[in-house]
This record gives structure tokens, sequence and C-alpha cells, in this order.
């Protein structure tokens, strides 16, 4: 063999080497950004309709606190105005998201009012009297007008309201005046970085967007992009009330992929129809699988160069075997399942045919370790259970299951009552062990086969297979959940107690949704919440 033969025998070597190892490279990127594309995305739509329902609840809750002032009679007969200044400054400590709240006679003069601003002033051109003097208004966020120059504002930013205002009307029939009030919309980003932590953890460059339905303008979000009009594709989808995400191009020219979903409002509230986005650019969430990639092509690279070299030395021995080689590396490449054949006998060949399984072997553990990748991807890291992204894969083998099985699904939805506290008094190490316990306690409570997540700070989903009786046997598991969280968490020498609140919803309808139903649970959970805690109330549908 010439030095011309050898050479080219090297060099053919190691380009089929790199190229099975680029096509293998290229295979598994494309199946990765595929499922990670789509996991992102469906965790983007789920934060952006939590996000929608949040603000929706909050403000379903403030607006039903006006509506049951304006009941009470020292209202309706505002004739003890200390009494009436009482009650609303008891609504404003309860809850400071209301900037003020104040009474008007019906010519629009305020009467009584918070901390007496604006007692004695003539609102009847403000929107909050002329609105609310027809019926209940609920504004949408706008710029404060009287108020911003009389309320504190440490950091200096413009003070935007929510306007909420209803009639008062007399057990006589007769009108009395306007309750109105002004809610800060600096809640609203208290919601936003609690629905963002989630996603924080995986990046930071996670953003929620809040946008106006009259306009289009951004009323949350960067500071950079409030007041600024939007016209995008995943806007106009979610006014029509669709809740899904998608890959787009925003105004900076960058893509995003963006979940989107409607404030549609919540029971009595009819909403503002605000568009909630959240976005993370597309590099950003592909990076992973662009390491990945370039680490193989990098071990493709460097195990051509070494082989290249080898079949220098060896190239006049193994014009046979090589071939055989070189066959089944071509199956390889076209994606059959085979194994590089291994030769004995003479040591040079048999060198590089262990060789080559060697490097199979590392492209398949190239593969494995994706497959833990993604692994890591669907479990909470400090508690160890499932959470949001591994959730919608597991109900769909979960009602999959159920169903020849002649079972239901039941969802119990349950946080940890006095959680906080642990957290301000011991400090968050102590409060992510005591997590740990109860999430180890949660898992014992149930079966293996039953599943267990955390859907993010204290809040745990379990879901269960229920049979004749759903409620009957959801409500055992649920007692023996709130048994074994009520027992004390020997934790730093001290023995710690917190109390577990459950809300449950029965999975029975295949036309309804399993989000649907996980948000009945919820809401059943805020009513356990209202009615005593460390107790668990089924959703009645």
């Amino acid at each position: 063999m010439n030095l011309k033969l050898r050479t080219y025998v090297a060099v053919l070597f190691a380009l089929g080497i790199f190229a099975l190892t680029t096509i293998l490279s290229l295979m598994i990127g494309q199946k990765s950004s595929d499922k990670i594309e789509n996991e992102i995305g469906n965790t983007l739509s789920a934060t952006a309709y939590q996000m929608a329902d949040k603000l929706d609840f909050f403000m379903w809750s403030r607006v039903g606190e006006i509506d049951v002032l304006s009941q009470l009679k020292d209202l309706q007969e505002p004739n003890d105005k200390e009494k009436v200044q009482q009650l609303l400054n008891q609504l404003q400590d309860s809850f400071p998201s209301f900037s003020w709240i104040g009474l008007t006679d019906v010519n629009g003069k305020v009467l009584v009012a918070t901390d007496k601003i604006l007692e004695n002033a003539d609102v009847s051109k403000r929107p909050v009297f002329q609105e609310g003097i027809k019926g209940r208004f609920i504004g949408d966020v706008h710029d404060a007008v009287l108020l911003a120059k009389i309320l504190p504002n440490p950091n200096g930013e413009p003070l935007q309201f929510v306007d909420i205002s209803r009639p008062v009307v007399g057990k006589n029939g007769k009108l009395v005046g306007v309750l109105g009030a002004h809610l800060s919309w600096e809640w609203s980003r208290q919601v936003q970085q609690e629905i963002l932590k989630p996603l924080k953890d995986r990046t930071k460059a996670a953003e929620i967007f809040v946008i106006s339905q009259k306009d289009r303008t951004v009323i949350l979000g960067p500071k950079s992009a409030v007041g600024q009009p939007l016209n995008l594709e995943s806007i106009k989808l979610a006014q029509k009330g669709q809740n899904n995400w998608l890959l787009e191009t925003w105004t900076d020219g960058e893509k995003y992929l963006t979940g989107y979903a409607l404030g549609d409002g919540y029971q009595s509230y009819p909403g503002l129809g605000w568009s909630i986005l959240v976005r993370i650019p597309e590099k950003t969430a592909f990076a992973p699988v662009e390491e990945l990639q370039k680490s193989i092509l990098n071990i493709g690279l460097i195990l051509s160069l070494v082989f290249a070299f080898v079949g220098w030395f060896i190239a006049g021995y193994i014009t046979k075997p090589l071939q055989s080689i070189t066959n089944s590396a071509n199956l390889l490449r076209a994606g059959e399942k085979v194994e590089i054949p291994y030769y004995r006998g003479i040591k040079d060949i048999e060198i590089l045919s262990l060789s080559l399984r060697e490097l199979v072997d590392s492209l398949v553990q190239s593969v494995s370790d994706l497959g833990k990748m993604e692994s890591l991807a669907h479990h909470d890291k400090l508690t160890g259970l499932m959470n949001r992204i591994a959730l919608d894969p597991y109900l769909e083998k979960a009602a999959k299951r159920a169903k020849p099985l002649g079972r239901t699904i039941t969802f119990l939805y349950l946080d940890l009552d006095g959680f906080k506290q642990v957290n301000d008094t011991y400090g968050h190490q102590i409060g992510d062990l005591l997590l740990q316990e109860a999430a180890q306690r949660l898992k014992d409570c149930v079966r293996g086969d039953e599943g267990v997540f955390r859907l993010g700070g204290d809040e745990f989903l379990i879901v269960l297979y229920t049979s004749a009786d759903p409620v009957q046997g959801a409500s055992v598991v649920a007692e023996k959940v709130i048994r074994s969280l009520n027992k004390p968490f020997e934790l730093v020498n001290e023995k710690i107690r917190v109390g577990c609140s459950v809300g449950a919803a029965v999975w029975e309808e295949e036309e309804t949704g399993p989000t649907e139903i996980i948000r009945f649970a919820d809401e059943a959970l805020y009513v356990s919440k209202r009615t005593g805690k460390n107790k668990v109330t089924f959703h009645k549908n």
C-alpha cells in the first residue's frame, strides 16, 4: 500500500466517523428542539392563563368588597360620618391595594373618604362618579389625576389606578350617593412576580405583558414597554378567547416563544378583557439543545482525528474488515439498530473495531443524557416531585389508564397554612427543609401509581384514581393528608407545625378538560381557606 492509498483511507475513515456524528447530532437536535419547544410553549400558555385567572380573581374579590360595603346601613344612612370613616379606613387597612375609598352625595361632593383625602371635593366630572351613579362601574387602568400629588409615592413613578364604584341606595329606595374606590395598579406587579417565580428558576429572560383591550397598549410589563401599543398575532388570538402559544416575531425584530390567554372575568366579575402574554426569547429556549449539539460535534471531531491517525498506520491490515465496518456505519446512519462488528486475531483491527463500538456507545450515552435532562425538566429541584411541565403528559396517560378500569380521576389541590410564618420566623432554608419533608409525607399518603406535583411555593396537586364513590375515596385520602401534615416537623431542634387546606374536584366528563377541573379544585381550596382552613372542600358541579 503506497502513501496515496494510506492517506485516502485515513481521510475517508475520519470523514465517515464525523458524518455519522453530524447526522446523529442533527437528528437528536431536531427531535429535542420540537419537544422542548412544545413543553416550554405549554408552560408559557399555562402561565398566561394562571396570570389572567389571578388578576380576575383579585378584581372579583375587590369588587365584591365594595358591593358588600355599599349594603351596610351606616352607608345607606350616612348620618354618622365618623362611623362611615371608620368602615372605609378598616377596608383600606385590610386591603392596602385600595389607595382611596370615598362616599359622595348625589351631586358628586365627597362626604367621607379614607384619611379624609378629597373630603368636600367635587368629583362629579370624574368617571368614578359619572359611571358609578348609573350602576356598578369597573374602569380600566388609568393615570392618577386628583390624587397624583396627594398620595405618597416613594418610587416617583406615575401612579395608576383601576376604578370601582357603584350607587348607594337607602332602605327607602332613594339614591344616597356613590361609593367609589381607586385600586393601586401596583398590586398587579406583585401578582406578576409570584407567577414568574417558577419560570425565573429556569430562565431570567421570562417576561409577562398585560395588554389593554381598548387600544392594545401595554399596561403591565417591562418599563420600556409600558404605555406602548402592540400589534401581535398572539394578542389577536387571545382576544378571541384562545389560550395557547406560538413562535412569533416581536416589534424588536427578535423571535420569542409566546404564551397567551384572555382575562375574561371570574364568576360575577365580567373582566376588562386584558390579554396576557408570557414570552421567552427563542435563543434562550433552545440554548440547551445547541449546547448538546456542539458537544456531540466536538466529540465526533476529536474521535475523527484520532481514528484518522490510527487508520494511517493500520490501513494495510484493515481493507477487508474496513468494508464490513463501513457497511455497519452506513446502516447506523440510515437509522437501523446494528452494532459495529468486533474482530479478533489482529490486534490493530481489534482496536479499531472496539474503538468504533465505543464511539457508538458514547453517542448513545449522549442520547441518554438528553433523557436525563428531560427528566430534570419534569421534576421540582427542591422536593423531587413532578412539576407543572410534567402534569399534561401525566394526565394524558392517567386518563387512558383510568377509562378501561372504570375509574375516575380526582384532583386534590392543597397548600400549607402558616407556611409564610415559618419562612418569616426560621428563614427560607428551614422552609425548604419543611417543604421537602411535606413532599415525602404527601407521597406516603397516596398509592404508588398516583401522582403528587409541586405547582410552586407551598402549593401541591395530588392526582387520585377513584372508583364508585370518588368523593368518599378522595375524602379519606384528603383527611389522611391533613392529619399527616398536622403532625409537627422536627427541624433545627424545633417542633414546627403547619396546617393544610385542600380543595377537591372530580374529573368525570370527557368534554371538560383537566385544566378546568384543576381550576375548580383551586377554587374549592380558596373556600377551605375562607371557611376555617385545615379542611377539605369539594367543588360542587
